[in-house]
């Protein structure tokens, strides 16, 4: 089944950026309130075993946190001047850091190279949703779309068992959603914006245990 992106869902300026802030934010909040439990164990509980386990928390969740504060500087945030390049490089890093967590394997096939923002912002997010369709793990494989030297677009396969685009995540990508645009939603509508902002047509694919993002 291929859901092809009509284009992007109407939405102002100021609220996409409150939308966008609120879904950083949300994806924030779990591992530094882990890190705010983990301090507060330690100063009120002796036992050398306990401050142990919370350290071992604290560690855990910085490096989360960390990782998705990276991740969301170069996917959602300004990350240069307008017109910048982008080293695909870091990206990859940024992604590494992000995705690979034991469950999930990012196989990235892509040169090492500067890319216009906006077409690195729109693989980093194509990458969100596609990790969304792999909720239990499974592999990120991130390929260019042929065009000659140049890359011409980008191809985005997460594999994975049980693997499945959400349902309201496929109407966002068609432009025609169910329910009203919030926070957890915003992220495909931002992702078909960027496509149509690169000149490039967004879909979707999914059969079993595979979902194919592809942007050209």
């Amino acid at each position: 089944m291929s859901a092809p992106v009509s284009g992007p869902i109407a939405i102002g300026a100021l609220d996409l950026a409150a939308l966008l802030c609120s879904r950083v934010c949300h994806d924030l909040i779990s591992p530094v309130g882990a890190i705010v439990n983990g301090i507060e164990v330690m100063e009120e509980d002796k036992n050398e075993e306990t401050k142990v386990f919370a350290l071992d928390l604290i560690k855990k969740s910085a490096h989360q946190a960390s990782a998705k504060l990276q991740f969301c500087r170069l996917a959602f945030g300004a990350a240069g001047s307008a017109g910048a390049q982008i080293d695909l490089g870091d990206a990859e890093k940024a992604a590494r850091g992000l995705f690979e967590d034991g469950k999930t394997t990012l196989v990235w096939n892509l040169p090492r190279q500067l890319l216009i923002k906006n077409r690195t912002k729109l693989l980093l997010n194509m990458l969100l949703i596609a990790a969304g369709a792999i909720a239990r793990g499974g592999t990120l494989k991130v390929d260019p779309v042929p065009g000659g030297e140049a890359i011409a677009g980008f191809i985005v396969t997460a594999t994975g068992n049980n693997a499945r685009l959400n349902p309201a995540t496929a109407e966002l990508l068609t432009g025609n959603p169910s329910h009203a645009v919030d926070a957890h939603a915003i992220q495909p509508v931002y992702a078909g914006i960027l496509a149509q902002d690169c000149g490039l047509t967004l879909s979707a694919a999914g059969e079993t245990g595979e979902v194919v993002l592809t942007a050209r």
